[in-house]
Parts: C-alpha cells; sequence; structure tokens
C-alpha cells in the first residue's frame, strides 16, 4: 500500500501551522503583493536618497536597501497581511524576527 505524499500547499499549512489551505493562498498572495509593491517603490526610494544604479556603487546600493527597503518591506508586509485577513499570522512572524536580532545583539 502506497501513502500519498501531502502537496505543496499542505506542507506549508503544517509548517506555518495554518487552519486552512485557504488561509495558505492568503499568506502567499500578501507575500506576491508585498513583493510587488517593494518592486514598484525600491528604485524610487533609492533615487531619493541619490544612489544611482551601476557606476560602481553597488556597496552602497546594498547598505541603502537593507536600511531603508527591507524594513518597508516587513510594513508593507503586515498591511497587506490586514487587508488579506492574516495579519496574525505575519506579526507573529516578525515578533520571531525581531528576537532572533535581538539576540544576535545581546550575546556576550
Amino acid at each position: 500500500m502506497q501513502t500519498e505524499k501531502p502537496g505543496f500547499l499542505q506542507r506549508l499549512q503544517t509548517k506555518w501551522k495554518l487552519e486552512s489551505l485557504f488561509q495558505v493562498v492568503m499568506v502567499l498572495v500578501v507575500f506576491a503583493c508585498t513583493g510587488f509593491t517593494i518592486l514598484f517603490i525600491k528604485n524610487p526610494i533609492l533615487d531619493f536618497f541619490g544612489v544611482e544604479r551601476g557606476g560602481g556603487q553597488g556597496f552602497l546600493n546594498t547598505v541603502l536597501y537593507l536600511l531603508l527597503v527591507l524594513p518597508l518591506y516587513q510594513i508593507i508586509l503586515l498591511i497587506y497581511g490586514f487587508i488579506f485577513g492574516q495579519f496574525n499570522f505575519f506579526w507573529e512572524k516578525e515578533k520571531q524576527i525581531f528576537r532572533r536580532i535581538g539576540k544576535l545583539f545581546s550575546r556576550k
């Protein structure tokens, strides 16, 4: 007798401890919307701070991306999470991220 292997969405449901496949799909929609939003606003943000693409400023681009765009990604993720009814899921993930970052700086 062969047991059927759980599909991709079922594995995500288990990993993320979600209640339904619909909730998994909504979480994936939130990630997609957040990614597209960042795609559209990243360049204007970097332009505002005078960072030119190319021209040997790859390091500066990376630093500014990490300092400006990445935190904005987290905020937009929560906004879309709220819009699509998944705020609690994303808020818990944000708290996990902040705890991990805090542990990096608190080690002696």
